[in-house]
């Protein structure tokens, strides 16, 4: 048999085993076990073991588990719940008022958390009920918290950039500043489709009240400094790295011990509390860490059988495809695999295939592996809300109230699906929107 046919059988056992619903690592592994020993026999015992020490060297996903127990504390804490407060009273006033304000609420619990589902699980919790109890459209509003969501993996420090880096072999810090530009263009963009098509149609989104509205200043100013808290954090934390004080480790140790702070002085710091962040957060690192381990495995035989070398061939000279052709496809297929596959699943098919490719492709772009980061992280953004198998979809469905239905929440996600795709072409039109700030700050 072909090394050709081998890599072939590989990706489409994992593709197939996927598809079962088991555990994405253990997938992999199997398919990584079943390949090396068919190959390479009882020598092949080696492979996990070189690929678990390769895994322990990597200092950056120390910042793991830091950033995720960062984001679990503020949200458990009820922190995260006051900047909804905050945005209810002074964003109240405008025209979709509050579903703008649940939009800067989500580029905020995205900068505190990096995961998708923490801004999808406040937003449902606290947005919804708010705005659905004030006469906004619920399809509308089941657009904003989905869409907004979805900026916490593309936002610093996105969790999904780390595994990003970690497989890819970049710095994280490069991926973070990459995706700040990305991020808020494409909150501006979902901001200014809330707001055209409110004025459009006021009906979608009562303006609120002047009794509602009637707080006196002084209280106003309260909540603005008890919604600020988070802001501050972030700002510390990436302040402190960017500045050169700490290094990007001591930076996530400096949010983690921030956030705890923050609970402490609030007064809802406690054993219980800890608790549930503290496994939380374990479940979340261990799982990243199996994937990632499965996936470092997997890609040991699938390069050691040159089949990089023999996709390049096909892609390259014998469809005598142009370089921007390829990465078309690659996003093209992107999107196929976000219809049915979460971001890790994803990344995990792709690695092997996509990266070493990529690196090979002469596109003229400065930090073309950062670039190429965030064209893959913005597509992972559909594949959180793309039908029939989104995972913020089926998160959404249970955690709405029950006047929104699984209709209403796949009508929702159509314009938010077209404004990212939008915001893609952007990137691979005007590379710098990514490279720009990573270039600024290395050399300047």
């Amino acid at each position: 048999m072909s090394y050709e046919m081998i890599a072939l059988m590989m990706f489409a056992g994992m593709v197939f085993l996927m598809l079962t619903g088991q555990r994405v690592f253990a997938m992999i592994g199997a398919v990584a076990a079943a390949s090396a020993l068919s190959l390479y026999g009882n020598a092949s015992a080696e492979l996990p073991f070189n690929a678990a020490f390769k895994l322990f060297s990597w200092h950056a996903l120390l910042t793991l588990p830091l950033f995720v127990y960062m984001g679990h504390m503020l949200s458990k804490s009820g922190i995260a719940e006051e900047l909804y407060q905050m945005m209810h009273v002074w964003f109240g006033k405008l025209s979709g008022g509050l579903a703008l304000g649940t939009i800067l609420l989500m580029v905020i619990i995205s900068a505190i958390n990096g995961l998708s589902v923490a801004g999808l699980a406040i937003g449902s919790a606290i947005a919804l009920p708010e705005m659905l109890r004030r006469g906004y459209d619920k399809v509308l509003i089941t657009g904003v918290v989905q869409g907004g969501s979805t900026l916490g993996i593309l936002l610093p420090p996105s969790v999904v950039m780390v595994l990003f880096a970690v497989i890819a072999r970049q710095p994280v810090s490069d991926l973070w500043l990459a995706g700040v530009f990305p991020g808020l263009i494409m909150a501006v963009i979902f901001a200014i489709y809330v707001y055209v098509r409110v004025k459009l149609n006021p009906s979608l989104a009562p303006k609120l009240s002047e009794e509602e509205l009637a707080m006196p200043l002084r209280e106003k100013l309260v909540l603005l400094r008890a919604g600020i808290i988070p802001i501050v954090i972030f700002m510390l934390m990436i302040g402190l790295f960017i500045t050169g004080y700490t290094s990007l480790l001591e930076s996530a140790a400096v949010g983690a011990a921030s956030a705890t702070v923050a609970a402490a002085i609030k007064g809802r710091l406690s054993l219980a509390l800890l608790n549930e962040t503290a496994r939380e957060t374990m479940s979340i690192t261990a799982l990243f860490m199996w994937v990632i381990l499965g996936a470092l495995a997997f890609s040991s035989v699938f390069d050691g059988i040159g089949a990089v070398r023999a996709i390049e061939n096909v892609f390259i000279h014998n469809w005598e495809l142009s370089p921007w052709a390829v990465i078309i496809l690659m996003q093209l297929s992107f999107i196929l695999m976000g219809m049915f596959l979460d971001d890790t699943a994803m990344l995990v098919i792709v690695a092997p295939l996509y990266i070493p490719l990529v690196a090979r492709l002469d596109l003229d772009i400065d930090h073309q592996m950062i670039w190429f980061g965030i064209l893959y992280t913005m597509t992972c953004q559909i594949a959180y809300i793309s039908p029939p198998f989104g995972y913020n979809l089926f998160l959404m469905r249970g955690l709405a109230p029950k006047e929104i239905t699984l209709v209403d929440i796949y009508k929702s996600i159509w314009p938010f699906v077209i404004m990212i795709m939008l915001t893609i072409a952007l990137l691979m039109i005007f590379p710098q929107i990514a490279t720009w700030l990573p270039n600024y700050v290395r050399n300047g």
